[in-house]
């Protein structure tokens, strides 16, 4: 504690302007403080706030508002157009109508909130609270909303014809043969190469020099395992005189078991993982086995095609293992709204519909890299997506209940959460008995316990569960003999009906399941599922065959964005019209195709990537007139931090504590001691760890496709004062000592070794001896605070947390 509040100590110094020695070590050494300079900058990402838009707020404006305040309105209200960006922000006679950010300011919220009175909006009623609460959080967003130039693109009616030419419908192409037939130089390694130069070229510009190998090593560790090498390993590399010395990196990194471990938290964040779900959550077993299934799954190279039917389908497909039960947590982990059971039935089936909608957002945002759930109250606003389409999706994942799955081979999980359920009720009945002596409490307790030892003996009893889903159908029925709501699911399953507006409580036809009609090239699509059957594989099956060319090409970009910091495409959960479109489309073609031809291996897509001299470029500013600064065409390669679990577990790396156990339960990350893989922290979906907060973690309530690096104050106060980079500058220090390392000389090398894999630069050294000479006591060696905070420095400095 004293050491913490001798660091927040020295920041007020340095606000006044007061000399102190550690305090100008802490602020030269390594150029600054980690954030402090040179951090990135936030990318435009607001496609979220865009869907959170035309999810939750167009089908309010277009319910209750645009029949006065919209270009189609028979009849003006108050100069006040509602349906684009521009007039939104301007308002009308009576100013502007939103203050983005301040809700309690803007005079929408005042007029739907009905204060006052005189300005109440709408006239024929006030919204429900979730109305009012979602239009609060879009103005607490800022007011996102297409631009003016998109919001007049709107159709009044799809086109499916049309709808099939947009460039990610099309069917994917390999590079034509002119790519090819000009001279492209010897920087070209690679069929990837050859298109980016062509783009660099074409724009005056030229690729740059290939990366030094500690820096090129670094980089792949990182990408690939999500932990800095070593010392020796890059020195090992640098010497290494094969021909095929980074080609022999990247295959053993491919083979670690650490690869699955790294790439399974990127997938995560497109689920919403969580191991903490809601309290009221239906399901017994822990979620874990999801994530470590992904991770196994990873590491075997598993199809693409083959991960994806598994997630939605596993206990459906011959092919699937007992094990791979564990996917089904993508739909198992889902999101749970609290069903008041007390409330009207309309209302707890308006909560009912909202968790479907979240699951069809999810599916559709992760594997299409479109927003079908845009389409729930009307024809998606800018895609070729219908609202028959979202109901027909929306048909499949209504007949799937939450339930706990079992990955032995033939148990009944039925049978096993019964039990389960049974032993703890009875166990709180013997739980009182037990403190009394009683004849007749303890005879009881003997009866008690003979059910208990009848219900453990249930045929696996203690084999794993874990939550996934099955077939059957949820109705909300009105509650027997009081008022309020019954929940009830039905084993035979029906096609979803029409929600008018997006309303559940007025329906119209009924929809049959089946796929989206514009990625299918018949005018009648295949029907989904039957009485008995969900319609999970079927749909699975047309994710990879139908919708191929799309799922390929979301998927490689998403590869791709992971190891250059930007997509191909830029907005990697929108290849819609809203989204960007891709800086080459001939390479993300190319990749895609072969991607497909290939098996769909993710490794195989890995390694071209990787052995491109594209991603081998050195880190510098591009030649030429336009010095492609956002890196949109790669004319260099970006620097980039490293994301909060290849920081944290990388700090444990070079301390020499970190555990690299595989799989199990999640850990507290706040525990003192706790050194497994952030992968296996404690994720709460509604209450993240301060750590993981903090440093830009994804929300674990939605899909989350990029995370956002953000620069704030408490980043640089969690580096100052948090116990774990205090106890870990500890450890850097002990570490030392541990290997009988005490020439101050040599400590410097050996820290610098550990943490950058290089020396000190001779700025470095000459920072580094001053301070160390000003610390020195009169007559004896330099103090262990003195070490500990210099170790501290330099876990926190920019050098540490940005790859060069």
């Amino acid at each position: 504690m004293n050491r913490a509040l001798t660091c927040s100590k020295l920041v007020v110094l340095a606000l006044v302007a007061i000399s102190y020695r550690q305090l100008a070590f802490l602020t030269l050494v390594v150029g600054s403080i980690v954030f402090g300079q040179d951090a990135p900058s936030p990318t435009s990402a607001d496609s979220e706030g865009i869907a959170f838009f035309e999810k939750r707020i167009r089908p309010i404006l277009a319910e209750h508002c645009y029949s006065c305040h919209s270009a189609d309105a028979k009849s003006l209200q108050a100069n006040l157009l509602l349906d684009s960006s521009d007039s939104l922000l301007a308002g009308g006679d009576s100013g502007p109508c939103i203050i983005p950010n301040k809700p309690d300011e803007s005079l929408l919220i005042q007029s739907v909130r009905y204060a006052p009175e005189h300005s109440a909006m709408p006239p024929d009623g006030k919204l429900s609270a979730d109305k009012i609460a979602a239009l609060e959080e879009w103005v607490r967003r800022g007011a996102p909303a297409p631009s003016t130039s998109q919001t007049s693109k709107v159709r009044k009616s799809i086109d499916l014809e049309q709808g099939r030419k947009h460039w990610a419908f099309q069917p994917t192409l390999p590079l034509p043969e002119s790519f090819f037939a000009t001279p492209h130089g010897p920087w070209s390694q690679t069929r990837i190469d050859v298109a980016v130069q062509r783009e660099l070229s074409a724009n005056s510009l030229a690729p740059s020099e290939p990366e030094s190998r500690r820096n090129l090593l670094r980089r792949l560790k990182v990408d690939l395992l999500g932990i800095l090498p070593t010392e020796e390993e890059v020195q090992a590399f640098e010497q290494d005189s094969a021909p095929n010395a980074f080609e022999q990196r990247v295959d053993l990194y491919l083979a670690s078991p650490q690869y699955g471990e790294r790439w399974a938290r990127y997938w995560l964040d497109l689920v919403r993982y969580a191991d903490v779900m809601e309290e009221w959550t239906e399901t017994l077993g822990p979620t874990y086995p999801y994530r470590d299934w992904v991770a196994a799954a990873l590491n075997e190279d598993m199809p693409y095609d083959h991960f994806v039917h598994l997630q939605l389908a596993a206990d459906q497909l011959e092919s699937a293992r007992p094990s791979d039960r564990a996917a089904l947590g993508f739909l198992g982990i889902s999101p749970s709204y609290w069903k008041e059971l007390q409330l009207p039935v309309e209302i707890i089936k308006s909560i009912v519909s909202d968790e479907v909608e979240e699951r069809v957002h999810t599916l559709s945002s992760t594997f299409l890299g479109l927003n079908l759930a845009c389409a729930r109250c009307h024809d998606h606003k800018f895609d070729p997506l219908t609202n028959l389409d979202y109901y027909a999706i929306a048909g499949v994942l209504a007949n799937c209940k939450p339930s706990d799955v079992v990955l032995q081979p033939d148990l009944d999980p039925a049978a096993i959460v019964e039990a389960r359920k049974g032993v703890k009720k009875l166990e709180a009945e013997v739980q009182p008995l037990l403190k009394t002596n009683k004849e007749e409490d303890k005879a009881k307790i003997a009866e008690l316990q003979q059910r208990i030892d009848a219900l453990r003996s249930t045929p696996g009893y203690d084999a794993q569960l874990t939550p996934g889903v099955q077939d059957a159908r949820l109705e909300v029925l009105p509650a027997e003999g009081a008022h309020g709501s019954r929940i009830v699911y039905e084993k035979e399953l029906k096609d979803k009906p029409l929600e008018i507006r997006g309303n559940p409580n007025k329906t119209g036809d009924v929809v049959p399941r089946r796929f989206v009609s514009v990625l299918t090239q018949s005018s009648t699509p295949q029907s989904f599922g039957s009485s008995q059957h969900s319609g999970r594989a079927d749909l699975a099956r047309s994710l990879t065959t139908d919708s191929a060319p799309l799922t390929a090409r979301v998927f490689v970009n998403r590869i791709w964005k992971h190891h250059f910091g930007r997509g191909l495409v830029q907005t990697p959960s929108d290849f819609g019209n809203q989204g960007e479109r891709p800086s080459h489309p001939e390479l993300l073609d190319d990749l895609a195709h072969r991607f497909i031809e290939q098996g769909w291996s993710i490794k195989r897509l890995h390694r071209e990537i990787l052995l491109s001299a594209t991603y081998q470029q050195q880190r510098t500013i591009g030649k030429g007139p336009d010095n492609d600064p956002d890196q949109r065409l790669y004319a260099s390669f970006p620097r980039r931090p490293l994301d909060v679990e290849a920081w944290r577990d990388s700090i444990l790396a070079v301390t020499g504590e970190l555990n690299h156990q595989l799989g199990g339960p999640p850990q507290d990350l706040s525990t003192l001691g706790q050194a497994r893989r952030t992968l296996y922290g404690q994720v709460r979906r509604r209450e993240l760890n301060d750590l993981l907060r903090l440093f830009d973690f994804p929300d674990p309530l939605t899909h989350s496709s990029s995370r956002i690096a953000t620069i704030t104050p408490l980043q640089q106060l969690y580096l100052l004062n948090s116990s774990f980079i205090l106890e870990r500058s500890d450890s850097l220090v002990r570490r030392l000592e541990r290997e009988g390392i005490t020439d101050s000389d040599a400590r410097i090398r050996k820290l610098y070794g550990w943490l950058f894999q290089r020396e000190p630069t001779a700025a470095e050294w000459m920072k580094l001896k001053a301070f160390l000479q000003n610390s020195e006591m009169p007559d004896g060696p330099v103090s262990e605070q003195t070490w500990q905070l210099l170790a501290q420095t330099l876990l926190a400095s920019n050098a540490f947390y940005f790859l060069e």
